[in-house]
């Protein structure tokens, strides 16, 4: 292990089996990061009390540059697996796996980024024809069919409504292949 591990018991006897198993789960977010440059885990009871058994609680703090990383598993109250701390350690390392590796994906910009939707007015429409022509801020205009405009709006349409729309190319020009009208917009009279 190539950072820091920091193990800390509060209100729970030490445990080297324990230890050993939340060493191999910090071990294995290497895999998934070379930047961890700090782990620190804290074993602890979930009730101060004694019921029925032990429930563990785990907190664990990964520090990565620019952004600390944070998971811990509060047991269930009808959760018997909590009384066993094992589980506790694999669901809350799991957590961080994934934490962990949202966080790399963020580094190398290899998060999908969705464009923004295009947007323009209706300028025409063809009932009879099941069809219409969207006019955008640029002054392009797009035609869209009766089936494009989602929940069924199209009857409602009037020409100034806005919409944001999905363009497609079509053997014709562009086309909207999904049309979503803006807000509340009533006929004009």
């Amino acid at each position: 292990m190539t950072f820091p591990l920091q193990i800390t018991y509060h209100g729970v006897e030490k445990s080297e089996a324990l230890s050993e198993s939340i060493r191999r789960h910090a071990e294995k977010l290497e895999r998934f990061s070379g930047s961890i440059q700090h782990c620190h885990v804290v074993v602890e009871p979930s009730e101060r009390h004694h019921h029925k058994g032990n429930r563990y609680r785990l907190h664990v703090h990964l520090k990565v540059p620019g952004r600390d990383i944070q998971a811990g598993r509060e047991p269930a109250a009808c959760n018997p697996d909590f009384q066993d701390p094992y589980v506790a350690v694999r669901d809350t390392f799991d957590a961080l796996r994934r934490q962990l590796e949202d966080y790399e994906r963020l580094r190398r910009h290899d998060v999908k980024v969705h464009a923004p939707q295009a947007h323009g007015q209706v300028v025409q429409i063809y009932k009879g024809a099941d069809y219409g022509i969207i006019r955008t801020p640029e002054g392009r205009d797009i035609h869209f069919h009766r089936h494009s405009v989602v929940d069924g709006e199209f009857d409602s349409l009037v020409t100034g409504r806005e919409v944001r729309f999905h363009e497609v190319a079509g053997d014709e020009g562009p086309w909207a292949s999904t049309v979503h009208p803006v807000g509340k917009h009533l006929p004009a009279g």
